[in-house]
């Protein structure tokens, strides 16, 4: 990775140490050069830094303002400090050593007073993040655009009432997947902040979801038009801002998507916040993803289980991890997808450094639950109880069953026959002991 010369952070590049380095500003167990199977630990983990909590968040909360001051925050002209802003972004992914970043239109550049001028601020700062990726070798997983913050989408966007609003959002979408193209992306995400209902007092479902579905028709389409071959993702999540949003959770993103016949265009993105908030665990998300074949990209955080909001934290439960790391490599990866940290720093974290600590915790944490979970993969005791637990079905009566060549009828003589099932232990507690020789030795 090249190096980008502007001079924000004092921290030095990250470095790997090792598990036993005592230095709070290394990696411990992330080493993104070393080679496994034959690709790099940078190549594995595709790890990504989001822009809008690293470089636009300023420590607020649904109770107070912000809390952070950014030394290249000081300007009145917003283009002018957007681009010192993003000249610090570059720079701190350089150092940290993250290989891709991800970004909202509205994040990279201020929006104007028309949409003509957001789009000619957009356009400056996509020449300039052009640039800054050519000289230090960062590239983009994925472009998205912000159809959640501007009062004109208080009542959604795609799923707007007004026709008008619905219009406005096409048109920024439109601009962002160019953008995206013109920044090389990767993928390219729909998150539908306000994409739901706060009550159906006044809303039509059906008719706003066919209208979200269109809409996702119609980028898809343009996408082709200008040969974004990128792929598209669609990210959970069950409420907030809005009581109840259409993309709740992975199944039923999977159920929309196939209802209109959408599952070819998109894979989902999943938050492991989002996850807890729709009363899930991150891997049966991602168990429910990757059946479907549809597990494209990774939001790397976590939620607190006292709070009950989008707390979006730095992930380090290696446990948590490892189980996901699991799944995640028994569907097959993440593809063009990648582990971006959509984690913000907590309020009182005001230091420049911190955003250091914050990301070396977190890249570390999912480097070892990568680790160990290619361990127990290799061991096979997890994976081979599972596949002795269902072995009923690999023959006879059981193998008809799953290849659809019996009926109720056949099933109900074969168990006047054998009488009454003997009762198998599910042995979750000798597992959990398994799994943790793995985690502690």
């Amino acid at each position: 990775m090249k190096k980008n010369r502007s001079a924000f952070f004092q921290t030095p590049a990250i470095a790997f140490e090792g598990p036993k380095s005592t230095n709070a500003l290394a990696f411990r167990h992330y080493n993104p050069d070393e080679v496994i199977d034959g690709q790099t630990m940078a190549d594995h983990m595709r790890f990504s830094i989001a822009y809008w909590h690293s470089f636009r968040g300023v420590g607020s909360d649904p109770f107070g303002p912000g809390t952070i001051a950014r030394p290249w925050e000081v300007g009145k002209d917003p283009v002018t400090v957007a681009l010192k802003r993003m000249d610090a972004a570059f720079e701190f992914f350089t150092k940290i050593r993250a290989p891709f970043w991800c970004w909202h239109d509205r994040d990279i550049a201020p929006e104007g007073k028309t949409l003509a001028e957001s789009n000619k601020n957009l356009d400056v700062l996509v020449a300039h993040a052009k640039e800054l990726q050519k000289a230090t070798g960062v590239k983009l997983l994925w472009g998205t655009a912000n159809l959640f913050s501007n009062p004109r989408f208080m009542c959604g966007a795609s799923t707007n009432p007004d026709a008008h609003v619905f219009a406005y959002a096409a048109a920024q979408v439109k601009k962002a997947l160019e953008a995206t193209l013109e920044l090389g992306g990767e993928n390219y995400v729909f998150w539908g902040g306000r994409e739901g209902y706060e009550t159906l007092l006044n809303t039509d479902l059906k008719r706003e979801q066919a209208h979200m579905a269109a809409f996702m028709r119609m980028a898809a389409d343009y996408a082709k038009e200008i040969g974004f071959k990128g792929q598209f993702l669609i990210e959970p999540k069950p409420k907030e801002p809005t009581k109840h949003q259409y993309d709740f959770d992975c199944a039923t993103c999977i159920a929309f998507l196939k209802t209109h016949g959408l599952d070819k265009l998109f894979k989902l993105n999943i938050e492991t916040n989002h996850a807890t908030l729709a009363g899930h665990t991150f891997q049966h998300e991602i168990e429910v993803a990757g059946a479907a074949g549809m597990l494209g990209s990774i939001d790397a955080n976590s939620g607190d289980p006292l709070l009950g909001w989008d707390t979006d934290q730095f992930n380090t439960d290696v446990k948590e991890l490892t189980l996901a790391m699991v799944s995640i490599l028994k569907a097959g990866g993440l593809g063009t997808g990648g582990f971006n940290f959509d984690a913000k720093l907590r309020r009182p974290s005001v230091d420049m450094e911190d955003l250091f600590h914050a990301h070396i915790g977190g890249m570390d944490a999912y480097a070892l639950a990568f680790k160990t979970a290619r361990k127990i993969i290799a061991d096979g005791r997890m994976a081979g109880f599972v596949k002795d637990r269902y072995a009923s079905y690999d023959t006879g009566f059981g193998k008809a069953i799953e290849t659809k060549k019996t009926s109720f009828k056949e099933l109900e003589k074969i168990a006047l026959s054998l009488g009454e099932p003997t009762l198998k232990s599910g042995k979750q507690e000798y597992l959990e002991n398994l799994l943790n020789t793995y985690l502690h030795g």
